[in-house]
């Protein structure tokens, strides 16, 4: 007696394929989350070593805030008090100003942050914004200058530096009480 030869037939083929297809279509949208989650990550820890300097060149300066310009891709002015070479001292020329989610920014500025320019020549201890006393630790100093991190949802597509050192990914302005 013969043994008959076991085989997939062509509907059971197609069934599995159509399975992997749907499981690759659901997890494409996780990947790219995860993926943007990680940049993120790595853009946060760009704005702590960001917070870092500044630390540094506030301990250099009596606590006084630099007076910073950002500059924009839409002018062809030169600036040459943007925050990447008023620390040049403390950061040096590095990758920091880039955030790897950052896609036009960094080409057209060659910064991916944002420097709050109310807190120009201000001291550090007693900040105003627009005349209103603000605590340190509700105070941004640096944001990403664009939501590169939409994909990760609403309310979490734009890292902060807060004056304190704390980087989160949302953004809380509290008068001092």
């Amino acid at each position: 007696m013969k043994a008959g030869i076991r085989a997939f037939t062509l509907v059971e083929l197609l069934v599995v394929l159509g399975i992997f297809g749907l499981l690759a279509a659901l997890l494409l949208p996780q990947l790219g989350r995860a993926r943007e989650r990680a940049r993120s990550t790595l853009c946060r820890s760009n704005l702590r070593q960001i917070g870092l300097g500044l630390r540094m060149y506030l301990d250099d300066h009596r606590g006084i805030f630099p007076a910073m310009q950002n500059r924009s891709a839409n002018t062809n002015l030169t600036v040459t008090n943007s925050p990447e070479s008023v620390l040049a001292a403390q950061l040096g020329m590095s990758e920091v100003w880039r955030c790897p989610s950052d896609r036009r920014q960094f080409e057209a500025t060659g910064n991916s942050y944002f420097w709050n320019f109310l807190l120009n020549d201000q001291p550090s201890d007693r900040v105003r914004i627009l005349g209103i006393p603000v605590s340190g630790p509700g105070v941004p100093v640096f944001s990403d200058k664009a939501g590169y991190h939409a994909l990760l949802g609403p309310g979490r597509a734009q890292n902060h530096l807060y004056a304190d050192g704390a980087v989160k990914q949302f953004f809380v302005l509290e008068p001092e009480r």
